[in-house]
């Protein structure tokens, strides 16, 4: 066991501790410490000791970040809105239940884009989160506090939520491996609503192993989301080192609007899947272009309904007591923020007697041909490799006052969620000196193939070079071969 437990993966500290060689008290004031002397804004609250010894179960005692739209007993949850000021659930969500009953203590809270409405995390009540690689640049969003926690070296790991690429993407834009598991697989109870046909958690790790083994602590049904189903089998730790015979379809290489570094870190990593033994062909998903708009009716529209309980009687922000009328209205023009205003707005209208159909419903009829495109897909291929993301992570405040191009970056994450597949961001290399994040996508409940070929890739890749600042000069690696092809491609 290394002398500095932080300088290890989770998995490795989880099994220090289960064989004496570490004190999970230990470890967590070690990573507590860490996260209390956060500079990235990344954090809303942190622990300040350990509640319990945790138990000897699979986790070890290893500490996690959890996005502050879980919510846990007793600690306060504002799901990065003002409008929650103050609010303390009564109860904890499942997926966090079932990490500290498997032995992961809660670090911290994180923060992240208001009521994980963002892909930058400049949405925040509490002001924005700052990329570790590089601070004059974004994490992605919404759980870019997650994302800087863990590739800042602030938590060991962490949780986010994924409804439009919200782990992918910070995942992609900060280094790391962000994994958006099959609709369904993890219970939903307890995680603050933004669209609830939609919304999905899932782990944000150094490494592949980490991720299929906090992913394994989360998943399972439960009675108490009704679209809570589990996994057709159970989550196993990765082990493989080849691709043999694994096919794998390309998509989404040639959009308008994908850098060229991002594209050709793409296509190196397709080169990297040959040389293990697997075969790529180009495939197409007719409808995916429409996606994005699909998307932007459909998850504004359950917002509309879901933030309709934010109203000052119950919990949170109370602005006025004038009158009925003027509470309501002067709580959420106070503790709103203008992007969620924004989507409700949007979301309200999609609704509304006499557009429901034009809008909504014809967003959910492209949904069907989105699903029915990766369905036809998979008839051909076993997984798809795709960008994470078109771009790498772009400086703060850029994107802003354009929230056409603000959404924009989700245009390779969007189609996976409509259609309530599991897919994967891994880090396939650097552009610009910054990570590029590669996506891949499997059919529903394909989970244990998704992390066998993952866990591949990242023997070849080299995650750790990656990873490295934009500051460190670059030298050449001849066993890490994709890391920089996307900055030679921008040069060029």
């Amino acid at each position: 066991m290394t002398a500095d437990p932080t300088g290890c993966s989770a998995a490795a500290a989880a099994a220090g501790v289960r064989a004496g060689e570490l004190s999970a008290a230990e470890l967590f004031e070690t990573w507590r410490a860490r996260a209390a002397g956060d500079e990235l804004n990344a954090y809303l609250w942190v622990a300040q000791d350990l509640p319990a010894e945790p138990s000897r179960g699979p986790l070890g005692g290893v500490p996690v970040a959890v996005k502050d739209l879980f919510c846990v007993g007793g600690v306060p949850g504002s799901a990065g809105s003002r409008i929650l000021a103050g609010y303390r659930p009564p109860y904890t969500a499942t997926a966090v239940q079932r990490l500290l009953d498997a032995g992961a203590p809660v670090l911290g809270k994180t923060n992240m884009d208001e009521f994980a409405m963002g892909s930058s995390n400049e949405n925040s009540a509490f002001g924005p989160v700052l990329n570790p690689l590089d601070r004059s640049r974004v994490p992605g969003g919404s759980s870019g506090g997650s994302a800087a926690a863990v590739a800042g070296g602030l938590a060991p790991w962490a949780i986010g939520t994924d409804t439009g690429g919200s782990i992918r993407q910070p995942a992609g834009f900060c280094g790391l491996v962000g994994f958006k598991p099959t609709y369904g697989a993890v219970s939903r109870y307890g995680m603050i609503a933004f669209a609830s046909s939609l919304d999905q958690a899932g782990p944000i790790t150094r490494d592949v192993t980490d991720a299929a083994l906090l992913l394994g602590a989360m998943v399972g049904a439960d009675a108490r989301d009704s679209t809570s189903l589990g996994l057709d089998e159970p989550l196993q730790l990765p082990r493989a080192e080849r691709l043999d015979g694994l096919r794998v379809g390309l998509w989404g290489l040639g959009e308008e609007g994908l850098q060229p570094g991002v594209a050709a870190v793409c296509r190196t990593v397709a080169g990297l899947v040959e040389e293990l033994g697997g075969s790529t062909v180009e495939v197409d998903l007719p409808h995916a272009e429409y996606a994005l708009s699909a998307y932007y009716l459909l998850a504004p529209a359950e917002a509309s309904t879901n933030l309709a309980r934010y109203d000052g009687v119950r919990y949170g922000l109370r602005a006025s007591d004038a009158d009925l009328s003027s509470m309501y209205e002067g709580t959420r023009h106070d503790g709103f923020g203008d992007e969620v205003k924004r989507r409700i707005m949007l979301g309200t209208f999609a609704l509304s007697s006499g557009y429901y159909d034009a809008y909504y419903g014809r967003a959910q009829r492209v949904r069907t041909k989105v699903v029915e495109d990766y369905r036809a897909a998979f008839e051909a291929v076993d997984l798809l490799l795709t960008p994470t993301s078109p771009t790498v992570a772009f400086p703060l405040g850029e994107r802003t006052s354009d929230p056409l191009s603000m959404y924009l970056a989700d245009s390779h994450t969007v189609p996976t969620s409509l259609a309530g597949l599991p897919a994967i961001s891994l880090p396939g290399g650097r552009s610009e000196g910054l990570p590029v994040g590669v996506q891949l996508i499997g059919p529903a409940f394909s989970e244990n193939r998704i992390l066998s070929a993952a866990h591949a890739l990242e023997g070849a890749i080299g995650f750790e070079e990656v990873r490295r600042s934009r500051t460190v000069d670059d030298r050449p690696d001849a066993g890490r071969r994709s890391q920089d092809a996307g900055s030679e491609a921008s040069r060029r």
